[in-house]
């Protein structure tokens, strides 16, 4: 059965056969670029404490002012967390930066960590504050429920992922162009085959990806001259996370429409 590798630090540190992986990957570069700061405002640092100080492990996006949408595998282990909202050097304090704490977590019903390729990979979690909105914190859009993107459509995944083998998470918030690549493509046999459903979003599989640190995190698409967040960002190959036919796969988010409208109208 093909391994998938999960795109969160912490997950690295708690499953022991994918640590040697993890520490011999051949390829973690993702080709990404600094984004222009605060360009992405919805774009949140997922972060747990350890020994009193607190590191990232996961991205994710600010759906309402008190709500951040990520990853299931994220969040299914127990953990202090914490939020942090309109930062882009994650290494300094900028000033434009809000820390807010994790109050509680939402873990989709069907998500299983010893099965990522069923799917349901997306967690909802409950902030003990609201975010201040302002010209660095912005709400991410999300699409329609049961709206699906057409094949090559223009997106970009957002994160402070690692960018070489060996190599520390990037400092700076990155950016790199993963077009759409659809269903019937992305589930053939010589792309990932059964491994993808249609609950899930491919995007790149040429010469850019996530890697480890981007779970969570946004896949912003261009749709009707704005942008909105069709995907959360899920796995890669266990063969690395630069792999030709092999795109980063993301979370479809206009899948979980009602179950995250659901959660939040009842918390």
């Amino acid at each position: 059965m093909l391994r998938l590798l999960l795109l969160t630090i912490v997950a690295a540190l708690a499953w022991g056969d994918e640590v040697q992986y993890l520490e011999n990957a051949k390829e973690r570069v993702v080709n990404g670029v600094e984004t222009k700061p605060h360009f992405w405002p919805w774009q949140i640092s997922l972060q747990y404490n350890s020994g009193g100080s607190f590191y990232h492990t996961c991205g994710g996006t600010l759906i309402r002012r008190g709500w951040v949408m990520t990853a299931a595998h994220c969040v299914d282990r127990s953990l202090t967390l914490r939020v942090v909202v309109g930062d882009h050097n994650i290494n300094r304090n900028e000033g434009t930066e809000q820390y807010i704490n994790v109050y509680r977590v939402f873990l989709h019903p069907n998500w299983n960590s010893n099965n990522v390729a069923n799917g349901y990979d997306i967690a909802l979690l409950r902030l003990s504050q609201d975010a201040t909105i302002n010209n660095y914190v912005q709400l991410g859009s999300l699409p329609n429920s049961g709206s699906v993107l057409p094949n090559n459509n223009q997106c970009w995944i957002t994160g402070w992922g690692r960018t070489m083998t060996g190599g520390q998470l990037s400092a700076v918030l990155k950016e790199a162009y993963l077009p759409v690549v659809d269903y019937n493509t992305c589930s053939s046999g010589s792309w990932w085959g059964s491994t993808v459903k249609n609950t899930m979003v491919c995007a790149g599989g040429a010469d850019k990806s996530g890697c480890q640190g981007d779970s969570g995190g946004p896949l912003n698409c261009l749709v009707n001259g704005g942008y909105q967040v069709h995907g959360v960002t899920s796995f890669v190959s266990a063969s690395g996370c630069n792999q030709y036919r092999k795109p980063t796969v993301f979370t479809r988010v206009s899948a979980y429409i009602g179950w995250m409208d659901s959660i939040m109208a009842s918390n």
